[in-house]
C-alpha cells in the first residue's frame, strides 16, 4: 500500500477507509498495516471465529502474527450493513474466505462486527468478532447481487 493512504488513514479518514486498509492488509499479511487501523487503547477486542476474546494491542497482535505466520487471509468483506454516527460506526458483515486446500480453492463464511470510534488520531477499530456463519449466512451471502447498480 502507498505510504500516502497508510498516512490518510493514519490522520482521520472515514470508518470504510480504516475497514478497506483492515482488508487490504489481511490480504497482504501485513502486521504493521493491520494494527494501523486498530485505536491506541487498552480495551480494543478481537475474537477470531472459535477463539478466545482477546483484549488489548499484544493479544490482538500475537493472534494476527500467528495467523500470517501460515500466510495472508484472503477475506472479502459482502453485505456490509452500517450504523454509524459522528463518533462511532458499527459494520455487520459477511465475509467470504478464500482458503487453498490440497483438494483445491474453498470457500468459508463468516459472520463479523466491526466497531470503530473517532479516536485523536482519527477514526481507528475498536472490536472486531467473527463467528462461523450459518447456512443461512451462506445462502444470503451467494444469492445477493455482486453489484447494486
Amino acid at each position: 500500500m502507498p505510504k500516502a493512504k497508510l498516512r490518510h488513514v493514519a490522520l482521520g479518514g472515514r470508518p470504510d477507509d480504516v475497514e478497506h486498509s483492515f482488508y487490504e492488509a489481511l490480504h497482504k499479511g501485513d502486521l504493521a498495516q493491520l494494527m494501523n487501523c486498530w485505536a491506541e487503547e487498552e480495551e480494543i477486542v478481537c475474537v477470531h471465529p472459535g477463539g478466545p476474546r482477546l483484549i488489548g494491542s499484544g493479544a490482538i497482535r500475537s493472534a494476527f502474527e500467528a495467523l500470517f505466520a501460515r500466510g495472508p487471509v484472503l477475506a472479502h468483506p459482502e453485505q456490509v450493513h452500517k450504523i454509524e454516527s459522528l463518533a462511532s460506526a458499527v459494520h455487520h458483515l459477511v465475509e467470504r474466505i478464500d482458503i487453498h486446500t490440497p483438494a483445491g480453492p474453498q470457500k468459508a463464511w463468516v459472520v463479523v462486527t466491526n466497531v470503530f470510534h473517532k479516536t485523536p488520531q482519527g477514526w481507528r477499530m475498536v472490536a472486531h468478532h467473527a463467528s462461523p456463519g450459518t447456512a443461512s449466512d451462506i445462502a444470503a451471502a451467494v444469492s445477493a447481487p455482486a453489484v447494486l447498480h
